[in-house]
């Protein structure tokens, strides 16, 4: 995909990422060093967007703090529609507001043990593969998700890189996938503005989703407090950039640019799209306060 955004456009414009993962979920890298890695990149503004978790926030914080980097703290929620995954990003929410952490909680366990069972299927049909070298690339207190099967397969010498694992082999139309428990879209969305977060679609229009995500759909989440879109993605190319514009003006929703950066876990570059500063301004004057933007 050819990355699309607002980056390297004007410099004398703060860079802003809003969506990044540390190795407290899927990502190569841990919280600290994530933002290291932002601040080499010319990043001034970060937000760290685990996989269901806040627990790299503070690490992160301690990190932005060291290194001058504006931190937006945040979680990506993975959720269901229609037998598919999407995901939302939810900046800014309440840490301690529990019906939020019991779903997210509820998440993580039900992509820790649908692993295991895609390991099966795999070994069973030759692929290279044990739960244990699994295990072996999950970093302590992180949530294990199907990237880390990629790793397993990298470091077993089976492939060179996570994109041809799930090119191959976990895709959510393979026949290894095993499904789990994610929160409704809609009822992610309620739940992270009950949270005082402010909720925005990632990557809505991918190209790698087995299924094309419904404009009711998104309706509908905007009735339930959807804030934004992410427009601007490396999944993303022309013409889902102005499907995404076209409807956030519709719907009165703001446009987001980010990586999406894994570390070494995916292609995608920091820095690569960027968000609008009067975008970040919105978003911030959508939440509650309940966790605000931290600056140096």
């Amino acid at each position: 995909m050819t990355p699309t955004g607002t980056a390297g456009t004007d410099r004398a414009r703060p860079v802003i990422d809003l969506h990044t993962h540390s190795s407290v979920s899927d990502g190569t890298e841990t919280p600290a060093e994530l933002l290291a890695a932002a601040a080499t990149a010319g990043v001034d503004v970060l937000a760290i967007t685990d996989h269901d978790t806040v627990a790299g926030w503070d690490e992160a914080t301690a990190a932005a703090r060291e290194h001058g980097v504006t931190l937006v703290r945040g979680i990506e929620i993975s959720c269901a529609w229609r037998y598919t995954s999407i995901h939302l990003l939810g900046y800014l929410p309440d840490p301690g507001h529990r019906p939020l952490l019991e779903e997210l909680a509820r998440a993580r366990d039900s992509r820790a043990t649908r692993l295991e069972r895609m390991v099966e299927r795999m070994a069973a049909d030759g692929i290279p593969l044990t739960y244990e070298e699994v295990l072996a690339q999950v970093s302590a207190g992180a949530t294990p998700g199907r990237p880390h099967i990629a790793d397993a397969l990298i470091a077993n010498g089976t492939i060179e890189h996570r994109d041809q694992a799930f090119r191959e082999w976990l895709g959510d139309d393979s026949p290894y996938y095993v499904g789990h428990y994610a929160p409704d879209a809609v009822r992610a969305v309620e739940l992270v503005r009950a949270a005082g977060g402010v909720p925005v679609l990632a990557h809505p229009f991918t190209r790698t989703r087995s299924g094309a995500l419904d404009d009711a759909l998104i309706v509908r989440m905007r009735e339930a407090g959807l804030v934004g879109l992410e427009a601007y993605h490396r999944d993303h190319g022309p013409e889902e950039v102005a499907h995404a514009t076209e409807l956030a003006a519709r719907l009165g929703l703001v446009l987001t640019g980010s990586s999406d950066y894994h570390g070494t876990g995916k292609r995608n570059r920091l820095g690569e799209n960027t968000t609008a500063p009067e975008v970040l301004d919105a978003i911030e004057a959508a939440s509650s306060g309940a966790t605000e933007v931290l600056r140096p």
